[in-house]
């Protein structure tokens, strides 16, 4: 009996595993544009509004994808607006940051998929982006 309850531990664990890795990311759902007007740190996230001048997004954009296990949902430099996908190492929870230049202002939008708390990962990320910048 305790050999079949830890058979069921272990295929409920790999179960979630996988789903966290293969759920597929809609980009109706993680590609909105940020409304923001000022900077925010919230429990599952970051928004930043920054004044970067008109090529802020294309600056940002080298950099985004030079991040390790990111990769970008939706979006363009030309469309002028990105969603990246940036996946944890270990189990891959997906993060997803939007960006969107609106004239010389950059708004970025960092948030969790799963979870309620990021533990500061999305405000070291963007923040770090923008160091870089």
């Amino acid at each position: 009996m305790k050999r079949m309850v830890l058979w069921a531990v272990i295929a409920l664990v790999l179960g979630l595993g996988a789903y966290i890795r293969l759920a597929p990311s809609a980009p109706a759902q993680w590609h909105i544009a940020p409304i923001a007007e000022v900077d925010q740190d919230l429990p599952g996230g970051v928004l930043r509004v920054v004044a970067t001048g008109p090529e802020g997004l294309q600056k940002l954009d080298r950099i985004a994808r030079a991040t390790p296990r990111t990769s970008v949902l939706a979006g363009s430099v030309d469309e002028g607006m990105i969603t990246y996908v940036t996946r944890t190492k270990w189990i891959g929870f997906p993060d997803y940051t939007t960006v969107q230049q609106d004239g010389d202002t950059l708004r970025i939008h960092g948030r969790l998929r799963f979870g309620r708390r990021d533990f500061g990962v999305n405000k070291a990320r963007v923040d770090g982006w923008l160091k870089q910048m």
